[in-house]
């Protein structure tokens, strides 16, 4: 009986460790993260994804001066629930950069074509700077195709009164475009970018840390990068008569706001109350622009929960 009370238990024990050896390789393998083009809505669209669900995937859509490697620090977590995709823009990164198509509402439109290429008929969009205008343009084209939206610190072109606008101090790069410009920042597009790491963040050697900017600063740097980046804001006018008209019609879906304390601050959370009903806003403590390098520790947990809903 002894014996066969000890056999038990060392095949209890050795199924224990099994289990716990496939339930960490399965861990790995849903927060592994691959990188993918797709050819949709007339432009190649590079793409990193990871996790596995069954709930809608989290499409995460970057902001200026960077690309989809900022998600990176997030995807793992939200993986073991979700597919998280994380796209290169229209213009950015490893995406195509066709001459036009900048507006938001286009760019959006090319975040769709992915995401019903992939076959899922439903998202949680999440944008920071840029990237929360085409999660918003996302939401106001197919408001029945998204679960959810987190809005990360900029702010919506045309929307209440979004000229006097924290971000507008720097008016000066929405007109920085053409081809004197593009000669100066040829070869120069670190010093370029770091006008934005560093005087949008509250400290600027608590900001971007130095890997992550020669990397963006080379994605830039691909033929096109510069051209395709000015060609953001040179659509703001255009942007703005586009949101003005989708706010007329006000969305119903959770929205998360989450905007720095020493940058967006109260705006952003008073603009997307003119276009959502059910909005929650969190401002971040201490943080400039850059939420998820400048204060992760209150920026990421914030993400995973609402998405986790």
């Amino acid at each position: 009986m002894n014996l066969l009370s000890r056999s038990f238990r060392r095949a209890a024990s050795a199924l224990l460790v099994l289990l716990a050896v496939q339930g960490t390789a399965h861990a790995a393998g849903a927060g592994a993260i691959q990188s993918h083009n797709a050819e949709v809505n007339g432009v190649t669209l590079h793409y990193l994804q990871a996790g596995e669900g069954d709930t809608s995937p989290v499409v995460l859509l970057h902001g200026y001066a960077e690309t989809s490697h900022m998600w990176r620090p997030l995807m793992p977590q939200l993986a073991g629930n979700h597919v998280v995709i994380a796209p290169d823009l229209r213009g950015a990164g490893q995406s195509s950069k066709p001459d036009g198509g900048y507006d938001k509402k286009t760019l959006a439109q090319d975040i769709h074509a992915l995401v019903k290429s992939l076959g899922y008929p439903k998202v949680k969009i999440v944008g920071h700077d840029i990237g929360l205008m085409v999660a918003y343009a996302y939401a106001a084209q197919y408001p029945d195709e998204v679960d959810s939206i987190v809005l990360m610190d900029a702010f919506l072109p045309g929307v209440g009164d979004w000229t006097h606008v924290w971000l507008l101090r720097d008016l000066w790069h929405f007109h920085f475009y053409g081809e004197t410009p593009l000669k100066l920042v040829d070869g120069r597009e670190r010093t370029y970018f770091e006008h934005f790491w560093n005087d949008f963040a509250a400290d600027r050697n608590h900001s971007v840390p130095e890997a992550d900017r020669q990397f963006y600063a080379s994605e830039y740097a691909r033929p096109g990068g510069m051209r395709a980046g000015f060609e953001y804001f040179k659509a703001f006018e255009q942007d703005a008569k586009d949101f003005a008209g989708f706010a007329k019609t006000p969305l119903h879906m959770p929205m998360l706001v989450l905007s720095g304390e020493k940058a967006g601050g109260q705006f952003l959370i008073d603009q997307a109350k003119l276009v959502d009903t059910n909005v929650e806003g969190v401002l971040v403590k201490g943080s400039g622009h850059w939420l998820m390098e400048e204060a992760p520790e209150q920026t990421m947990p914030a993400l995973v929960a609402f998405l986790n809903k």
